[in-house]
């Protein structure tokens, strides 16, 4: 009896045994399934990190290919990469360097590698200040326009334009200093400007293959005409811009023209540049009243309001 007991308790144990080895197989299986899954985790959360570090650098850089105001339309939610445009009432403005083409046969490449791109980038932070859309560049010309993907109304946007005119114009004087100290220029380089507002089409243009966000039509044609045949260190603009900035900037109306590709005369009209410093500080100053502003604090908006009332308390 005590032997068959015996037995049926060593049976007993060798299955608690069994049981517990089992049990420890198990948990021991368990932990390694678990921790070759954290290594699974850490290693696609480190894979993910990395694709999206990837992806930022590649969207930054891709950024630089595009205007701020384009960027933004391409990568959001609601935005289409497909052929479309629409008909929208924009300001567009054309730049160029006089004799830039020449100056470019008599300096070194880098030179003027270094020249353009300093200029262009110069030019692009103030059009960016006052909300243009930067098109694209052909050369040292410049191509801008206002009202499209973002609007602050035709007038607002046709006076933020030849507002950016008028200071880029006076950011080409410090300029010029630079390019005579650094590249020994003879004589100092002379950006002319063309500006009209009008109907354009604007939008995406080209093929499944590659799409060029930009704006064409007749209105665009003009104001690249105007800038064609403008006096160096001026600013064009046509009749339609006219009447929109009439009563923010002093405009002096210029001849008739008949330009190329444009069927009737076109009335014009030249920005009076030393009417309004839109430098660093806006500053006037009567008798009475003595007013000197850092523009660096107001807006594009604030800023025309300003000089609205200044040119009617002057009357």
């Amino acid at each position: 009896m005590i032997e068959d007991s015996l037995e049926e308790e060593n049976k007993k144990l060798k299955r608690l045994v069994g049981k517990l080895q089992l049990e420890a197989n198990l948990k021991k299986n368990l932990g390694i399934q678990v921790e070759k899954q954290k290594t699974a985790l850490l290693e696609a959360k480190s894979e993910a990190l990395k694709k999206s570090e990837e992806l930022t650098n590649l969207t930054d850089r891709l950024s630089k290919y595009l205007s701020p105001q384009i960027y933004k339309q391409v990568f959001s939610e609601e935005n289409s990469a497909t052929v479309t445009s629409s008909r929208k009432k924009l300001t567009v403005f054309f730049s160029d360097l006089v004799g830039f083409t020449d100056l470019s046969d008599n300096l070194e490449s880098e030179e003027i590698s270094s020249m353009l791109n300093f200029y262009l980038t110069e030019m692009s932070n103030i059009a960016l200040e006052f909300g243009g859309t930067i098109d694209k560049y052909i050369g040292d010309a410049i191509l801008i326009f206002f009202g499209d993907p973002e609007t602050q109304g035709v007038q607002q946007d046709a006076i933020n334009c030849v507002l950016m005119a008028i200071k880029m114009q006076e950011r080409m004087k410090a300029l010029n200093n630079y390019w005579i100290t650094q590249f020994s220029l003879k004589e100092s380089l002379k950006m002319r400007i063309g500006i009209n507002t009008g109907f354009c089409t604007v939008g995406n243009f080209g093929s499944d293959i590659r799409l060029d966000y930009t704006v064409i039509g007749g209105s665009v044609n003009l104001a690249s005409r105007l800038e064609s045949v403008s006096k160096p260190e001026t600013i064009l603009i046509s009749s339609d811009t006219y009447h929109q900035v009439k009563n923010t900037v002093k405009c002096n109306q210029s001849n008739l023209l008949k330009l190329k590709g444009i069927k009737e005369e076109v009335i014009t009209y030249e920005v009076d540049i030393s009417e309004i410093n839109i430098s660093k500080n806006l500053e006037y100053n009567t008798p009475n009243v003595y007013l000197n502003l850092n523009k660096d604090n107001l807006s594009a908006r604030e800023i025309t309001e300003l000089i609205d009332f200044i040119q009617k308390y002057k009357k």
